[in-house]
């Protein structure tokens, strides 16, 4: 409960000059009388309206004090926020070529991938998001949806050979605009996560990221792989690796990024792939409008009733009951 005007409250000090001059004016208005001696009155019986003759007057105070209250309006305060908050649209495209299995990440670089971008995914309650994956060839594995329950699931399916072998950067990308093209959203946003450099497909890397800044759409590019050599299976399932180099054309992924406005990573295991999606996540924030609702309703109506009781008692007790003590 709070008080609209609550320096009225300082009133209720006047209440304690009002006891005083009570208590003087009763020392001096009571009657007596001088005898010899009082012990033939110390048995008498004494009535109850001498012991309730302060009655009259502790009603006034309380009626005065419940006043004072009635002036500084007692009101109870409820406040709660109305937010309205307007996501992103993110597109995730995913490298699912064979370079994807090398064992440099733990198990394998495209399952790192996967965990990665699944925490992330489960963390962007507001946004829509959509999966992309591209080898040879370029497909949507799930188109932009805010069901995290149905892209995770699809995201799990995403495993090496569901495409063509190969890398088609372009392609990926391309594809990944063309689910975000048309958009409503203020925020467009692509990840691309690739192991390699672009050897397939008919689009040219940097004519997709051209594309992608006619639609205002942001690309964060992510390379993927330890830097020299890296482990990678012998065959498909075999858990013989024999050394092979890494081939990240990071020249093309950081103007890929630069074009649209990202910005490029590399990432060289587990770790720094997850801390990577953390500072995009940290960038791309979606829009919160918070409007502050406060509600009040006044209390004072009991209190004036109740004061209004006590002085309406008061009155009558000090013309009736209480005019003459005997």
């Amino acid at each position: 409960m709070e008080f609209a005007n609550p320096k009225c409250l300082f009133l209720l000090l006047l209440l304690v000059p009002l006891v005083v001059w009570y208590v003087v004016k009763l020392r001096h208005t009571q009657a007596n009388f001088k005898l010899s001696s009082t012990s033939a009155f110390t048995r008498l019986p004494s009535s109850w309206r001498v012991s309730l003759r302060h009655l009259p007057f502790i009603l006034r105070t309380l009626a005065i004090a419940l006043v004072i209250l009635v002036i500084a309006r007692p009101q109870s305060v409820t406040s709660y926020e109305k937010s309205k908050s307007q996501g992103i649209d993110i597109v995730i495209a995913l490298d699912v070529s064979g370079t994807m299995l090398a064992r440099d990440f733990k198990p394998d670089r495209l399952e790192a991938a996967k965990s990665v971008a699944a925490e992330f995914i489960a963390a962007r309650e507001n946004d829509k998001i959509g999966l992309v994956v591209f080898g040879g060839e370029s497909f949507t594995q799930c188109p932009l949806t805010t069901d995290r329950r149905v892209l995770l699931n699809l995201l799990r399916d995403v495993r090496y050979g569901m495409i063509e072998n190969g890398t088609a950067i372009g392609l990926g990308l391309a594809n990944s605009v063309n689910r975000l093209k048309d958009s409503k959203s203020k925020s467009k946003v692509i990840i691309l996560l690739t192991d390699g450099s672009n050897n397939r497909g008919q689009i040219a890397p940097l004519t997709a990221a051209e594309l992608a800044k006619g639609y205002d759409i942001r690309v964060y590019t992510i390379g993927v792989g330890t830097r020299g050599m890296a482990p990678m299976p012998v065959a498909v399932g075999s858990e013989f690796t024999q050394m092979e180099p890494v081939d990240i054309d990071e020249r093309t992924l950081t103007e890929i990024a630069s074009i649209t406005g990202g910005e490029y990573f590399r990432a060289t295991d587990n770790n720094s792939l997850k801390n990577i999606y953390n500072k995009i996540d940290e960038m791309e924030k979606y829009l919160i409008s918070v409007n502050q609702v406060t509600r009040r309703k006044e209390l004072f109506m009991p209190f004036a009733i109740l004061a209004l009781g006590l002085i309406v008692c008061e009155l009558v007790l000090r013309r009736t009951t209480f005019r003459n003590i005997p």
